[in-house]
């Protein structure tokens, strides 16, 4: 072991005058520790959570929507077989399943409300999307061509008043031209289940039918609006649009999810930077204050700088002394943190109910956000960034203590000693 690390090494465990130490710096080193500790834990837990928010709206999004959408260039597929059976040739593509897209308005009683209204096969449905997951009452497999039966949102059926056995009167927007004027087109439909999905958007303003009834709703014959994919890997689904769109022609428009939901999840990563950079200013506040530990420390141990300066120590030798001591700082104050930090990212689930009880608070109201209890995906790479960070700061927070400590001069140091 060098001198230079031994002596380091010496000064951060000093506790005393008699051991060589001041305890009011032994003091201030402990809360530089737990300062970096906290920054770094706090980091790790804040960016677990908004990964465990991010993963959660992705795959409530995704349970409804689309990885990637085919659809035709003039709005509509007449033969949507071709482009499924092209679509299934990739490895990376699970399932398709045709779907019809379309407005309409939903009336029981005194109440109406707008909706889309997406015609679906039940038995493919299943395999593209997660709805049958959220059933709440009844099966979507009780869609059946020419029941009319409809499967509405939790939050749609609610504010229509109806429940499921109940008949609820569809208008279609196309109207029909009759020798009075144009008339509206109405249907009754059977509800025959409801879904809730978590996602306000979906629960509150989609129904959904058999897809041939749609197609007989809405004068389509056997043309579809499109076709759903469901793919292996869900970041793959630009890579896979572009394939598919390259192979199918300019007589096909395919789009995909980082698309369609773009702006959100754009907002949901941007706003998770800002978070990381916002935390990493409170960790390197703590690391900073490594230099007035240091500054402190110099100060005290002037002589035995000038001591070993008069033994033949280099300047370069006495920076690396403390050096030495502001990355030991910074390490431990580290290690404490990515531990406190993965373990808390960890049992969030448990922390979090234990603290609503004890405090009698609820900190995610379901009637207020998409999710009501708090997520966490705590991911190796993000605690990797943190402490290399950390580290960074708390080295970089050395270098002005430790140049200055280079620069005594032992006779002006050993002067009044």
């Amino acid at each position: 072991m060098s001198y230079e690390l031994l002596i380091g090494l010496r000064y951060t465990r000093a506790r005393n005058r008699n051991s060589g130490g001041n305890p009011f710096v032994s003091f201030i080193s402990l809360i530089s520790m737990l300062g970096i500790g906290l920054g770094v834990a706090a980091l790790i837990v804040v960016l677990s959570v908004m990964n465990g928010f991010q993963k959660e709206l992705r795959t409530r999004i995704l349970g409804v929507a689309s990885h990637v959408q085919v659809g035709g260039a003039g709005g509509g597929l007449g033969d949507w077989a071709g482009p499924a059976k092209l679509a299934l040739a990739n490895p990376r593509v699970l399932a398709a399943a045709p779907y019809v897209n379309a407005q309409a308005m939903l009336s029981f009683e005194s109440a109406v409300r707008g909706s889309v209204v997406r015609g679906i096969l039940p038995e493919l449905e299943a395999k593209v999307a997660d709805i049958g997951n959220h059933m709440v009452a009844g099966r979507l497999e009780a869609l059946a061509p020419g029941g009319f039966g409809i499967v509405l949102g939790a939050e749609l059926a609610r504010a229509l008043g109806v429940t499921v056995g109940e008949r609820v009167t569809l208008i279609a927007p196309q109207g029909l031209v009759t020798p009075a004027g144009v008339l509206p087109r109405l249907k009754q439909f059977q509800v025959v289940g409801l879904f809730e999905v978590g996602m306000f958007e979906y629960d509150s303003g989609l129904a959904l039918v058999h897809l041939e009834d749609a197609q007989r709703l809405y004068q389509m014959g056997g043309a579809v609006s499109g076709v759903r994919l469901k793919l292996a890997d869900l970041f793959e689904a630009r890579t896979v649009a572009r394939e598919l769109a390259a192979q199918l022609g300019g007589n096909y428009f395919v789009t995909d999810w980082t698309r369609s939901h773009a702006n959100f999840f754009r907002a949901v990563q941007i706003e998770k930077n800002v978070m990381f950079i916002i935390l990493t200013l409170i960790v390197a506040v703590a690391a900073f204050n490594i230099v007035s530990t240091l500054v402190m420390v110099v100060t005290d141990k002037r002589p035995d700088i000038a001591i070993l300066r008069t033994l033949g120590a280099t300047p370069g030798s006495i920076m690396k002394i403390f050096i030495v001591q502001g990355a030991l700082i910074g390490v431990i104050g580290t290690l404490i943190g990515v531990a406190g930090g993965v373990a808390l990212a960890l049992n969030i689930d448990v922390v979090v109910p234990f603290l609503e009880s004890l405090f009698n608070v609820r900190f995610l109201s379901s009637d207020v956000y998409y999710i009501s209890e708090l997520p966490s995906d705590l991911q190796r790479s993000d605690v990797l960034v943190i402490a290399c960070v950390s580290l960074a700061l708390s080295l970089l927070a050395t270098l002005y203590p430790s140049w200055r400590a280079s620069r005594v001069l032992p006779a002006e140091a050993l002067r009044y000693e």
